[in-house]
C-alpha cells in the first residue's frame, strides 16, 4: 500500500478548523496550557471520563481549587470530592478513584505523578486513554492517546480497521509518524466535535476528504 501523505492531511483538518477558531479546547487540553503539571492533567482526565467537556472543566477548577497536588486531595472526604466534581459522570466511584490513586501517589511515588505507562496504569481508574495523555500533556512524552472520536475517525477516514480504542493505538503507532503521535488527539477530538460527527457528519465542508475511505458513512451534510 501507498503511503498516505501525512503532512497534507494533517495540514487539511487543521485548516478545516480554522472556521471553529471559537470552540474551545478540549477540556484537558485547557487544564493543561495553564501549566503542563502532570497532577493536573491526571485529575482532569480521570474526571472526564463519559463527561462532557464544560462540565469537567467546571469540575476539574473546582477539585483542584480545594485539592492542588496528591497530599491535599488524599486528604479530603470522599464525599466532599464528589460535591466538588459533581454532576461529572459516575461522580461517587471518581471520587473514590481521585481519592485512591492520590494515595497511592504519596506511598509509593513520594507524591508525585509517575510518567512510566505500568505505573500510570497501576492507578486505580486509570486506563491507557488516561496514561497516554498524562505522559503527553504532562510529560510531552510521545504516545497516542485513543478516545472515541480518534477510534471513530481513524476507522472513518480508513487508516485502521479495528475493534477497539486499544487495536486503534497499536494501529496508528504502526503507520503514523512520530511527529504527530502527540498532537493526534487533541485535532482529532475537535474535529469529532465540529465536522467529524458520529452522526450525519459535515463532509462537503470536510477538506481531507480527497482522502477519506467514508468508512460506514451513510447520511452526511
Amino acid at each position: 500500500m501507498r503511503p498516505r501523505p501525512w503532512a497534507a492531511i494533517f495540514r487539511a483538518l487543521s485548516r478545516g478548523l480554522e472556521r471553529e477558531a471559537g470552540r474551545p479546547l478540549p477540556s484537558v487540553s485547557e487544564i493543561s496550557r495553564e501549566d503542563h503539571e502532570p497532577f493536573r492533567v491526571l485529575v482532569s482526565t480521570m474526571i472526564s471520563l463519559r463527561t462532557r467537556d464544560d462540565v469537567t472543566l467546571r469540575a476539574s477548577r473546582a477539585l483542584l481549587a480545594l485539592a492542588p497536588a496528591p497530599a491535599s486531595l488524599a486528604s479530603l472526604p470522599t464525599g466532599r470530592i464528589a460535591r466538588a466534581i459533581y454532576p461529572a459522570g459516575f461522580y461517587r466511584t471518581k471520587a473514590k478513584n481521585l481519592r485512591d490513586a492520590a494515595r497511592l501517589l504519596i506511598e509509593r511515588h513520594a507524591g508525585r505523578v509517575p510518567s512510566a505507562m505500568d505505573d500510570l496504569l497501576a492507578l486505580p481508574g486509570v486506563g491507557r486513554k488516561t496514561a497516554n495523555l498524562v505522559r503527553n500533556l504532562g510529560f510531552g512524552l510521545p504516545g497516542i492517546c485513543v478516545d472515541t472520536h480518534v477510534h471513530r475517525i481513524s476507522n472513518r477516514m480508513g487508516w485502521v480497521t479495528t475493534r477497539t480504542p486499544e487495536e486503534t493505538e497499536q494501529a496508528l503507532m504502526a503507520i503514523l509518524p512520530r511527529r504527530y503521535w502527540i498532537g493526534i488527539n487533541e485535532l482529532l477530538v475537535r474535529y469529532g466535535q465540529a465536522i467529524c460527527t458520529p452522526l450525519s457528519p459535515r463532509c462537503s465542508t470536510c477538506r481531507a476528504r480527497p482522502w477519506c475511505a467514508r468508512a460506514g458513512v451513510g447520511r452526511a451534510r
